[in-house]
């Protein structure tokens, strides 16, 4: 597949996949330091929560960050030809967003890296997105309208 018309070159797979792995660097870096007294007295309202949201936030920023890594190999193998198409049109896996009102006790450097993640993440979201729609979209399972995805799906294709 030319990947070049979806203006997903080479160069913008490797440029991404850096940034991914800086990112994953930084936060394994800040995330693995002993930071729990920072997080109990230094910040945030000094609560066994601050602890509990910081190491949740921990797992979320490492699992955004290995679901896009994930995906942009996929997509560089499928450029290089050795890929295969289920795993290079398969989404990014799903991680839920960080919760503004417990983020907001934790430290600075932390938020930072929770920003960055969630950025890299939507970014990726929406170049699947597109590359999706450039590509004519997917073919949704038929008659499964026992499932809320493919009853809309479905929904969707009658309307049209």
């Amino acid at each position: 597949m030319d990947l070049s018309e979806h203006q997903l070159t080479p160069r913008v797979i490797g440029a991404l996949y850096t940034e991914a792995m800086v990112l994953a660097d930084e936060a394994r870096s800040y995330f693995t330091a002993d930071r729990t007294e920072q997080v109990r007295t230094g910040h945030g309202t000094g609560k066994m929560v601050d602890a509990v949201a910081f190491s949740c936030e921990s797992m979320k920023v490492t699992t955004r960050l290995m679901h896009c890594i994930a995906w942009l190999l996929n997509q560089r193998a499928a450029e290089e030809g050795r890929g295969d198409g289920a795993a290079v049109r398969r989404g990014l896996g799903y991680t839920p967003p960080s919760d503004p009102e417990l983020t907001s006790h934790l430290p600075d450097e932390a938020r930072v890296l929770i920003a960055q993640s969630e950025s890299l993440y939507a970014r990726l979201i929406r170049l699947h997105a597109t590359l999706e729609a450039t590509r004519g979209g997917f073919e949704p399972a038929r008659g499964n309208d026992n499932h809320p995805v493919g009853a809309l799906m479905n929904r969707l294709q009658a309307a049209l």
